[in-house]
């Protein structure tokens, strides 16, 4: 009597958790080039990861290919590629001659972004599934990432050597708060606009495309500056509205 089937699966599907996969080994990656002192290559790598972990589940949603897998690689991927790459990547720019409170800031910036995977994955599974279709609560790890690494933005934009290790070591806690606050920030995958105005989003992003290839330092700055911006602007909103107590977790 024969058994059951192997189920088969086609190369299609499984592009989106290729595109997961791939943005774990440029992150992996990134943190070698930082020991070797290549930070440039180190960011760009990152940038390119975020850039991955951004289209794989669309991807996935296209082709109609998610699983449970793919958001656990997901997930893990995104802990190591905007959680720990960064930390030891900025640990090896700026603050080793600080020791002990430079590794303590990149303990709060890793453990902060764990934090925040963990509560996404809980609020999506169980406990709150409707507390991110609006927007995301707190900053997301990869957008967390970007911030985390404005000074060596700042640094690389201005010619500059590596700025004090203090103002990293502050920036990066800081960057760690906003990750697990329970502020709400937009999703710009939810953004929407009218058809007539097509022609100038599109024209707009082959501005912002342009400019990333010929300042790429200086463009990513300014593109933190005005997140930072966003931020400030819901964390004002949420602070004129009446409070409602948070789900117990993390």
């Amino acid at each position: 009597m024969e058994g059951p089937r192997p189920r088969r699966m086609s190369i299609i599907g499984l592009l989106p958790n290729m595109l997961t996969v791939g943005a774990l080994c440029a992150g992996v990656t990134a943190i070698r080039f930082a020991m070797e002192a290549r930070f440039g290559a180190a960011l760009l790598l990152i940038f390119f990861a975020a850039v991955m972990d951004g289209l794989d589940g669309r991807l996935a949603r296209l082709l109609r290919s998610e699983s449970q897998i793919g958001a656990e690689l997901d997930s893990l991927c995104d802990f190591v590629n905007f959680g720990v790459a960064p930390g030891l990547i900025l640990w090896m720019w700026a603050l080793q001659d600080m020791k002990a409170a430079g590794w303590i800031a990149v303990l709060i910036y890793v453990v902060s972004c764990l934090l925040r995977l963990a509560r996404f994955n809980v609020g999506h599974r169980a406990i709150d599934a409707t507390a991110e279709k609006a927007g995301f609560q707190g900053v997301p790890s990869p957008a967390g990432a970007m911030l985390a690494f404005l000074p060596m933005f700042m640094a690389f934009a201005w010619g500059t050597g590596a700025l004090h290790g203090g103002l990293v070591a502050v920036w990066m806690a800081a960057v760690g708060a906003l990750m697990i606050g329970r502020f709400h920030t937009p999703s710009f995958k939810k953004l929407t606009f009218e058809a007539q105005y097509v022609r100038f989003v599109v024209v707009g992003f082959a501005a912002l495309l342009a400019a990333l290839l010929a300042y790429p330092w200086a463009t990513l700055v300014v593109l933190d500056l005005i997140y930072v911006g966003i931020i400030g602007v819901s964390l004002l909103r949420g602070a004129t509205k009446p409070r409602k107590e948070p789900p117990d977790g993390a």
